[in-house]
């Protein structure tokens, strides 16, 4: 066993501003399992990357397209789509050939199933994911180690002044305070809706922010919710206080690949091997470290994801 050779540095990079959840060793999903290698033979098949247009979604699109391009694949990038439907539209459309995608996201928001029939079970969630592409000609890979959940987020002090700890305790004085979210959250079970019909909350007002605003504007007083996700490296430096889903409202949202099927007759076995490898280290506190490197420390999502390949000793 051994420690992820990046953590060291994590330490001593982000001490100063942001403290990284430690992470464990090979038996908590740290390490690649060797280095990624390369087939001349796949260079005739070409592979269209595609992403959603927020950080996260962005470094998994760079961390698949360098890793597809490592074991020799021709690939080609389409990052920063749009949300999940515009995604999905242009897997569907061949724009793209596969494309990381979350699976409660996929069963809730793409195929329609209500969010009190999602899985608590990850494994259940993403085999209805699975089972639900490959009617439409997909094919989903087995998921990361880490999930991506919606979370309701407030500041401590709205914490302390509406004694606030699940999201239940929200519903006295919700009329009161204003939710931020992403412009989709208004038709999304696992957002607002879901807050509304589960949960019975009725807020003074909603505003939808970018993505990338959702931390800001709680900081700045804007908003008294937003909404956030469990890996945003804000969360720690914030101190951001997620409010418990004590009615199990958001569903497991570990994060797969999906690829058409066509793309995955073309590539052969070793798209199958090459994504196993580089999901195995993306554990959650990882991808938090990963997200934390764009967005606090203003790297690239292409060099971040070349700096965990590295570290994985994925690629040399």
């Amino acid at each position: 066993m051994r420690t992820p050779r990046w953590l060291s540095a994590v330490l001593a990079a982000l001490a100063s501003t942001f403290t990284v959840a430690a992470c464990g060793d090979d038996d908590n999903g740290g390490g690649g399992g060797g280095a990624i290698a390369s087939n001349s033979a796949n260079k005739k098949t070409t592979i269209v990357v595609g992403s959603k247009n927020f950080t996260e979604q962005k470094v998994l699109g760079e961390i698949f397209a360098q890793g597809l391009a490592a074991a020799g694949y021709t690939v080609k990038k389409q990052l920063n789509l749009g949300d999940e439907k515009v995604q999905f539209k242009a897997l569907r459309s061949g724009k793209i050939d596969a494309a990381p995608e979350y699976t409660g996201t996929a069963l809730g928001s793409l195929f329609g199933v209500a969010s009190n029939k999602i899985p608590k079970s990850s494994t259940r969630a993403f085999n209805e994911a699975k089972a639900d592409y490959a009617k439409q000609g997909f094919t989903a890979y087995p998921p990361t180690p880490f999930t991506s959940s919606n979370e309701v987020g407030v500041t401590q002090a709205t914490a302390k002044k509406y004694h606030l700890t699940n999201i239940s305790d929200l519903k006295p004085v919700a009329g009161k305070l204003t939710l931020y979210g992403t412009p989709e959250c208004r038709q999304r079970m696992d957002c607002l809706l879901g807050l509304q019909q589960v949960y019975g909350l009725k807020f003074k007002k909603f505003v939808p922010v970018a993505i990338d605003l959702r931390h800001e504007v709680l900081k700045k007083g804007q908003a008294d919710v937003s909404i956030v996700f469990t890996t945003d490296p804000q969360n720690k430096r914030d101190k951001v206080v997620l409010l418990k889903d004590d009615k199990g409202m958001f569903p497991p949202f570990n994060s797969m690949f999906v690829v058409r099927d066509q793309t995955v007759k073309q590539a052969g076995p070793d798209l199958a091997k090459t994504v196993a490898q580089v999901e195995k280290g993306l554990t959650a506190p990882v991808m938090q470290e990963l997200n934390a490197r764009v967005d606090l420390d203003k790297k690239t999502p292409a060099e971040v994801a070349g700096e965990y390949l590295k570290e994985e000793g994925l690629v040399k």
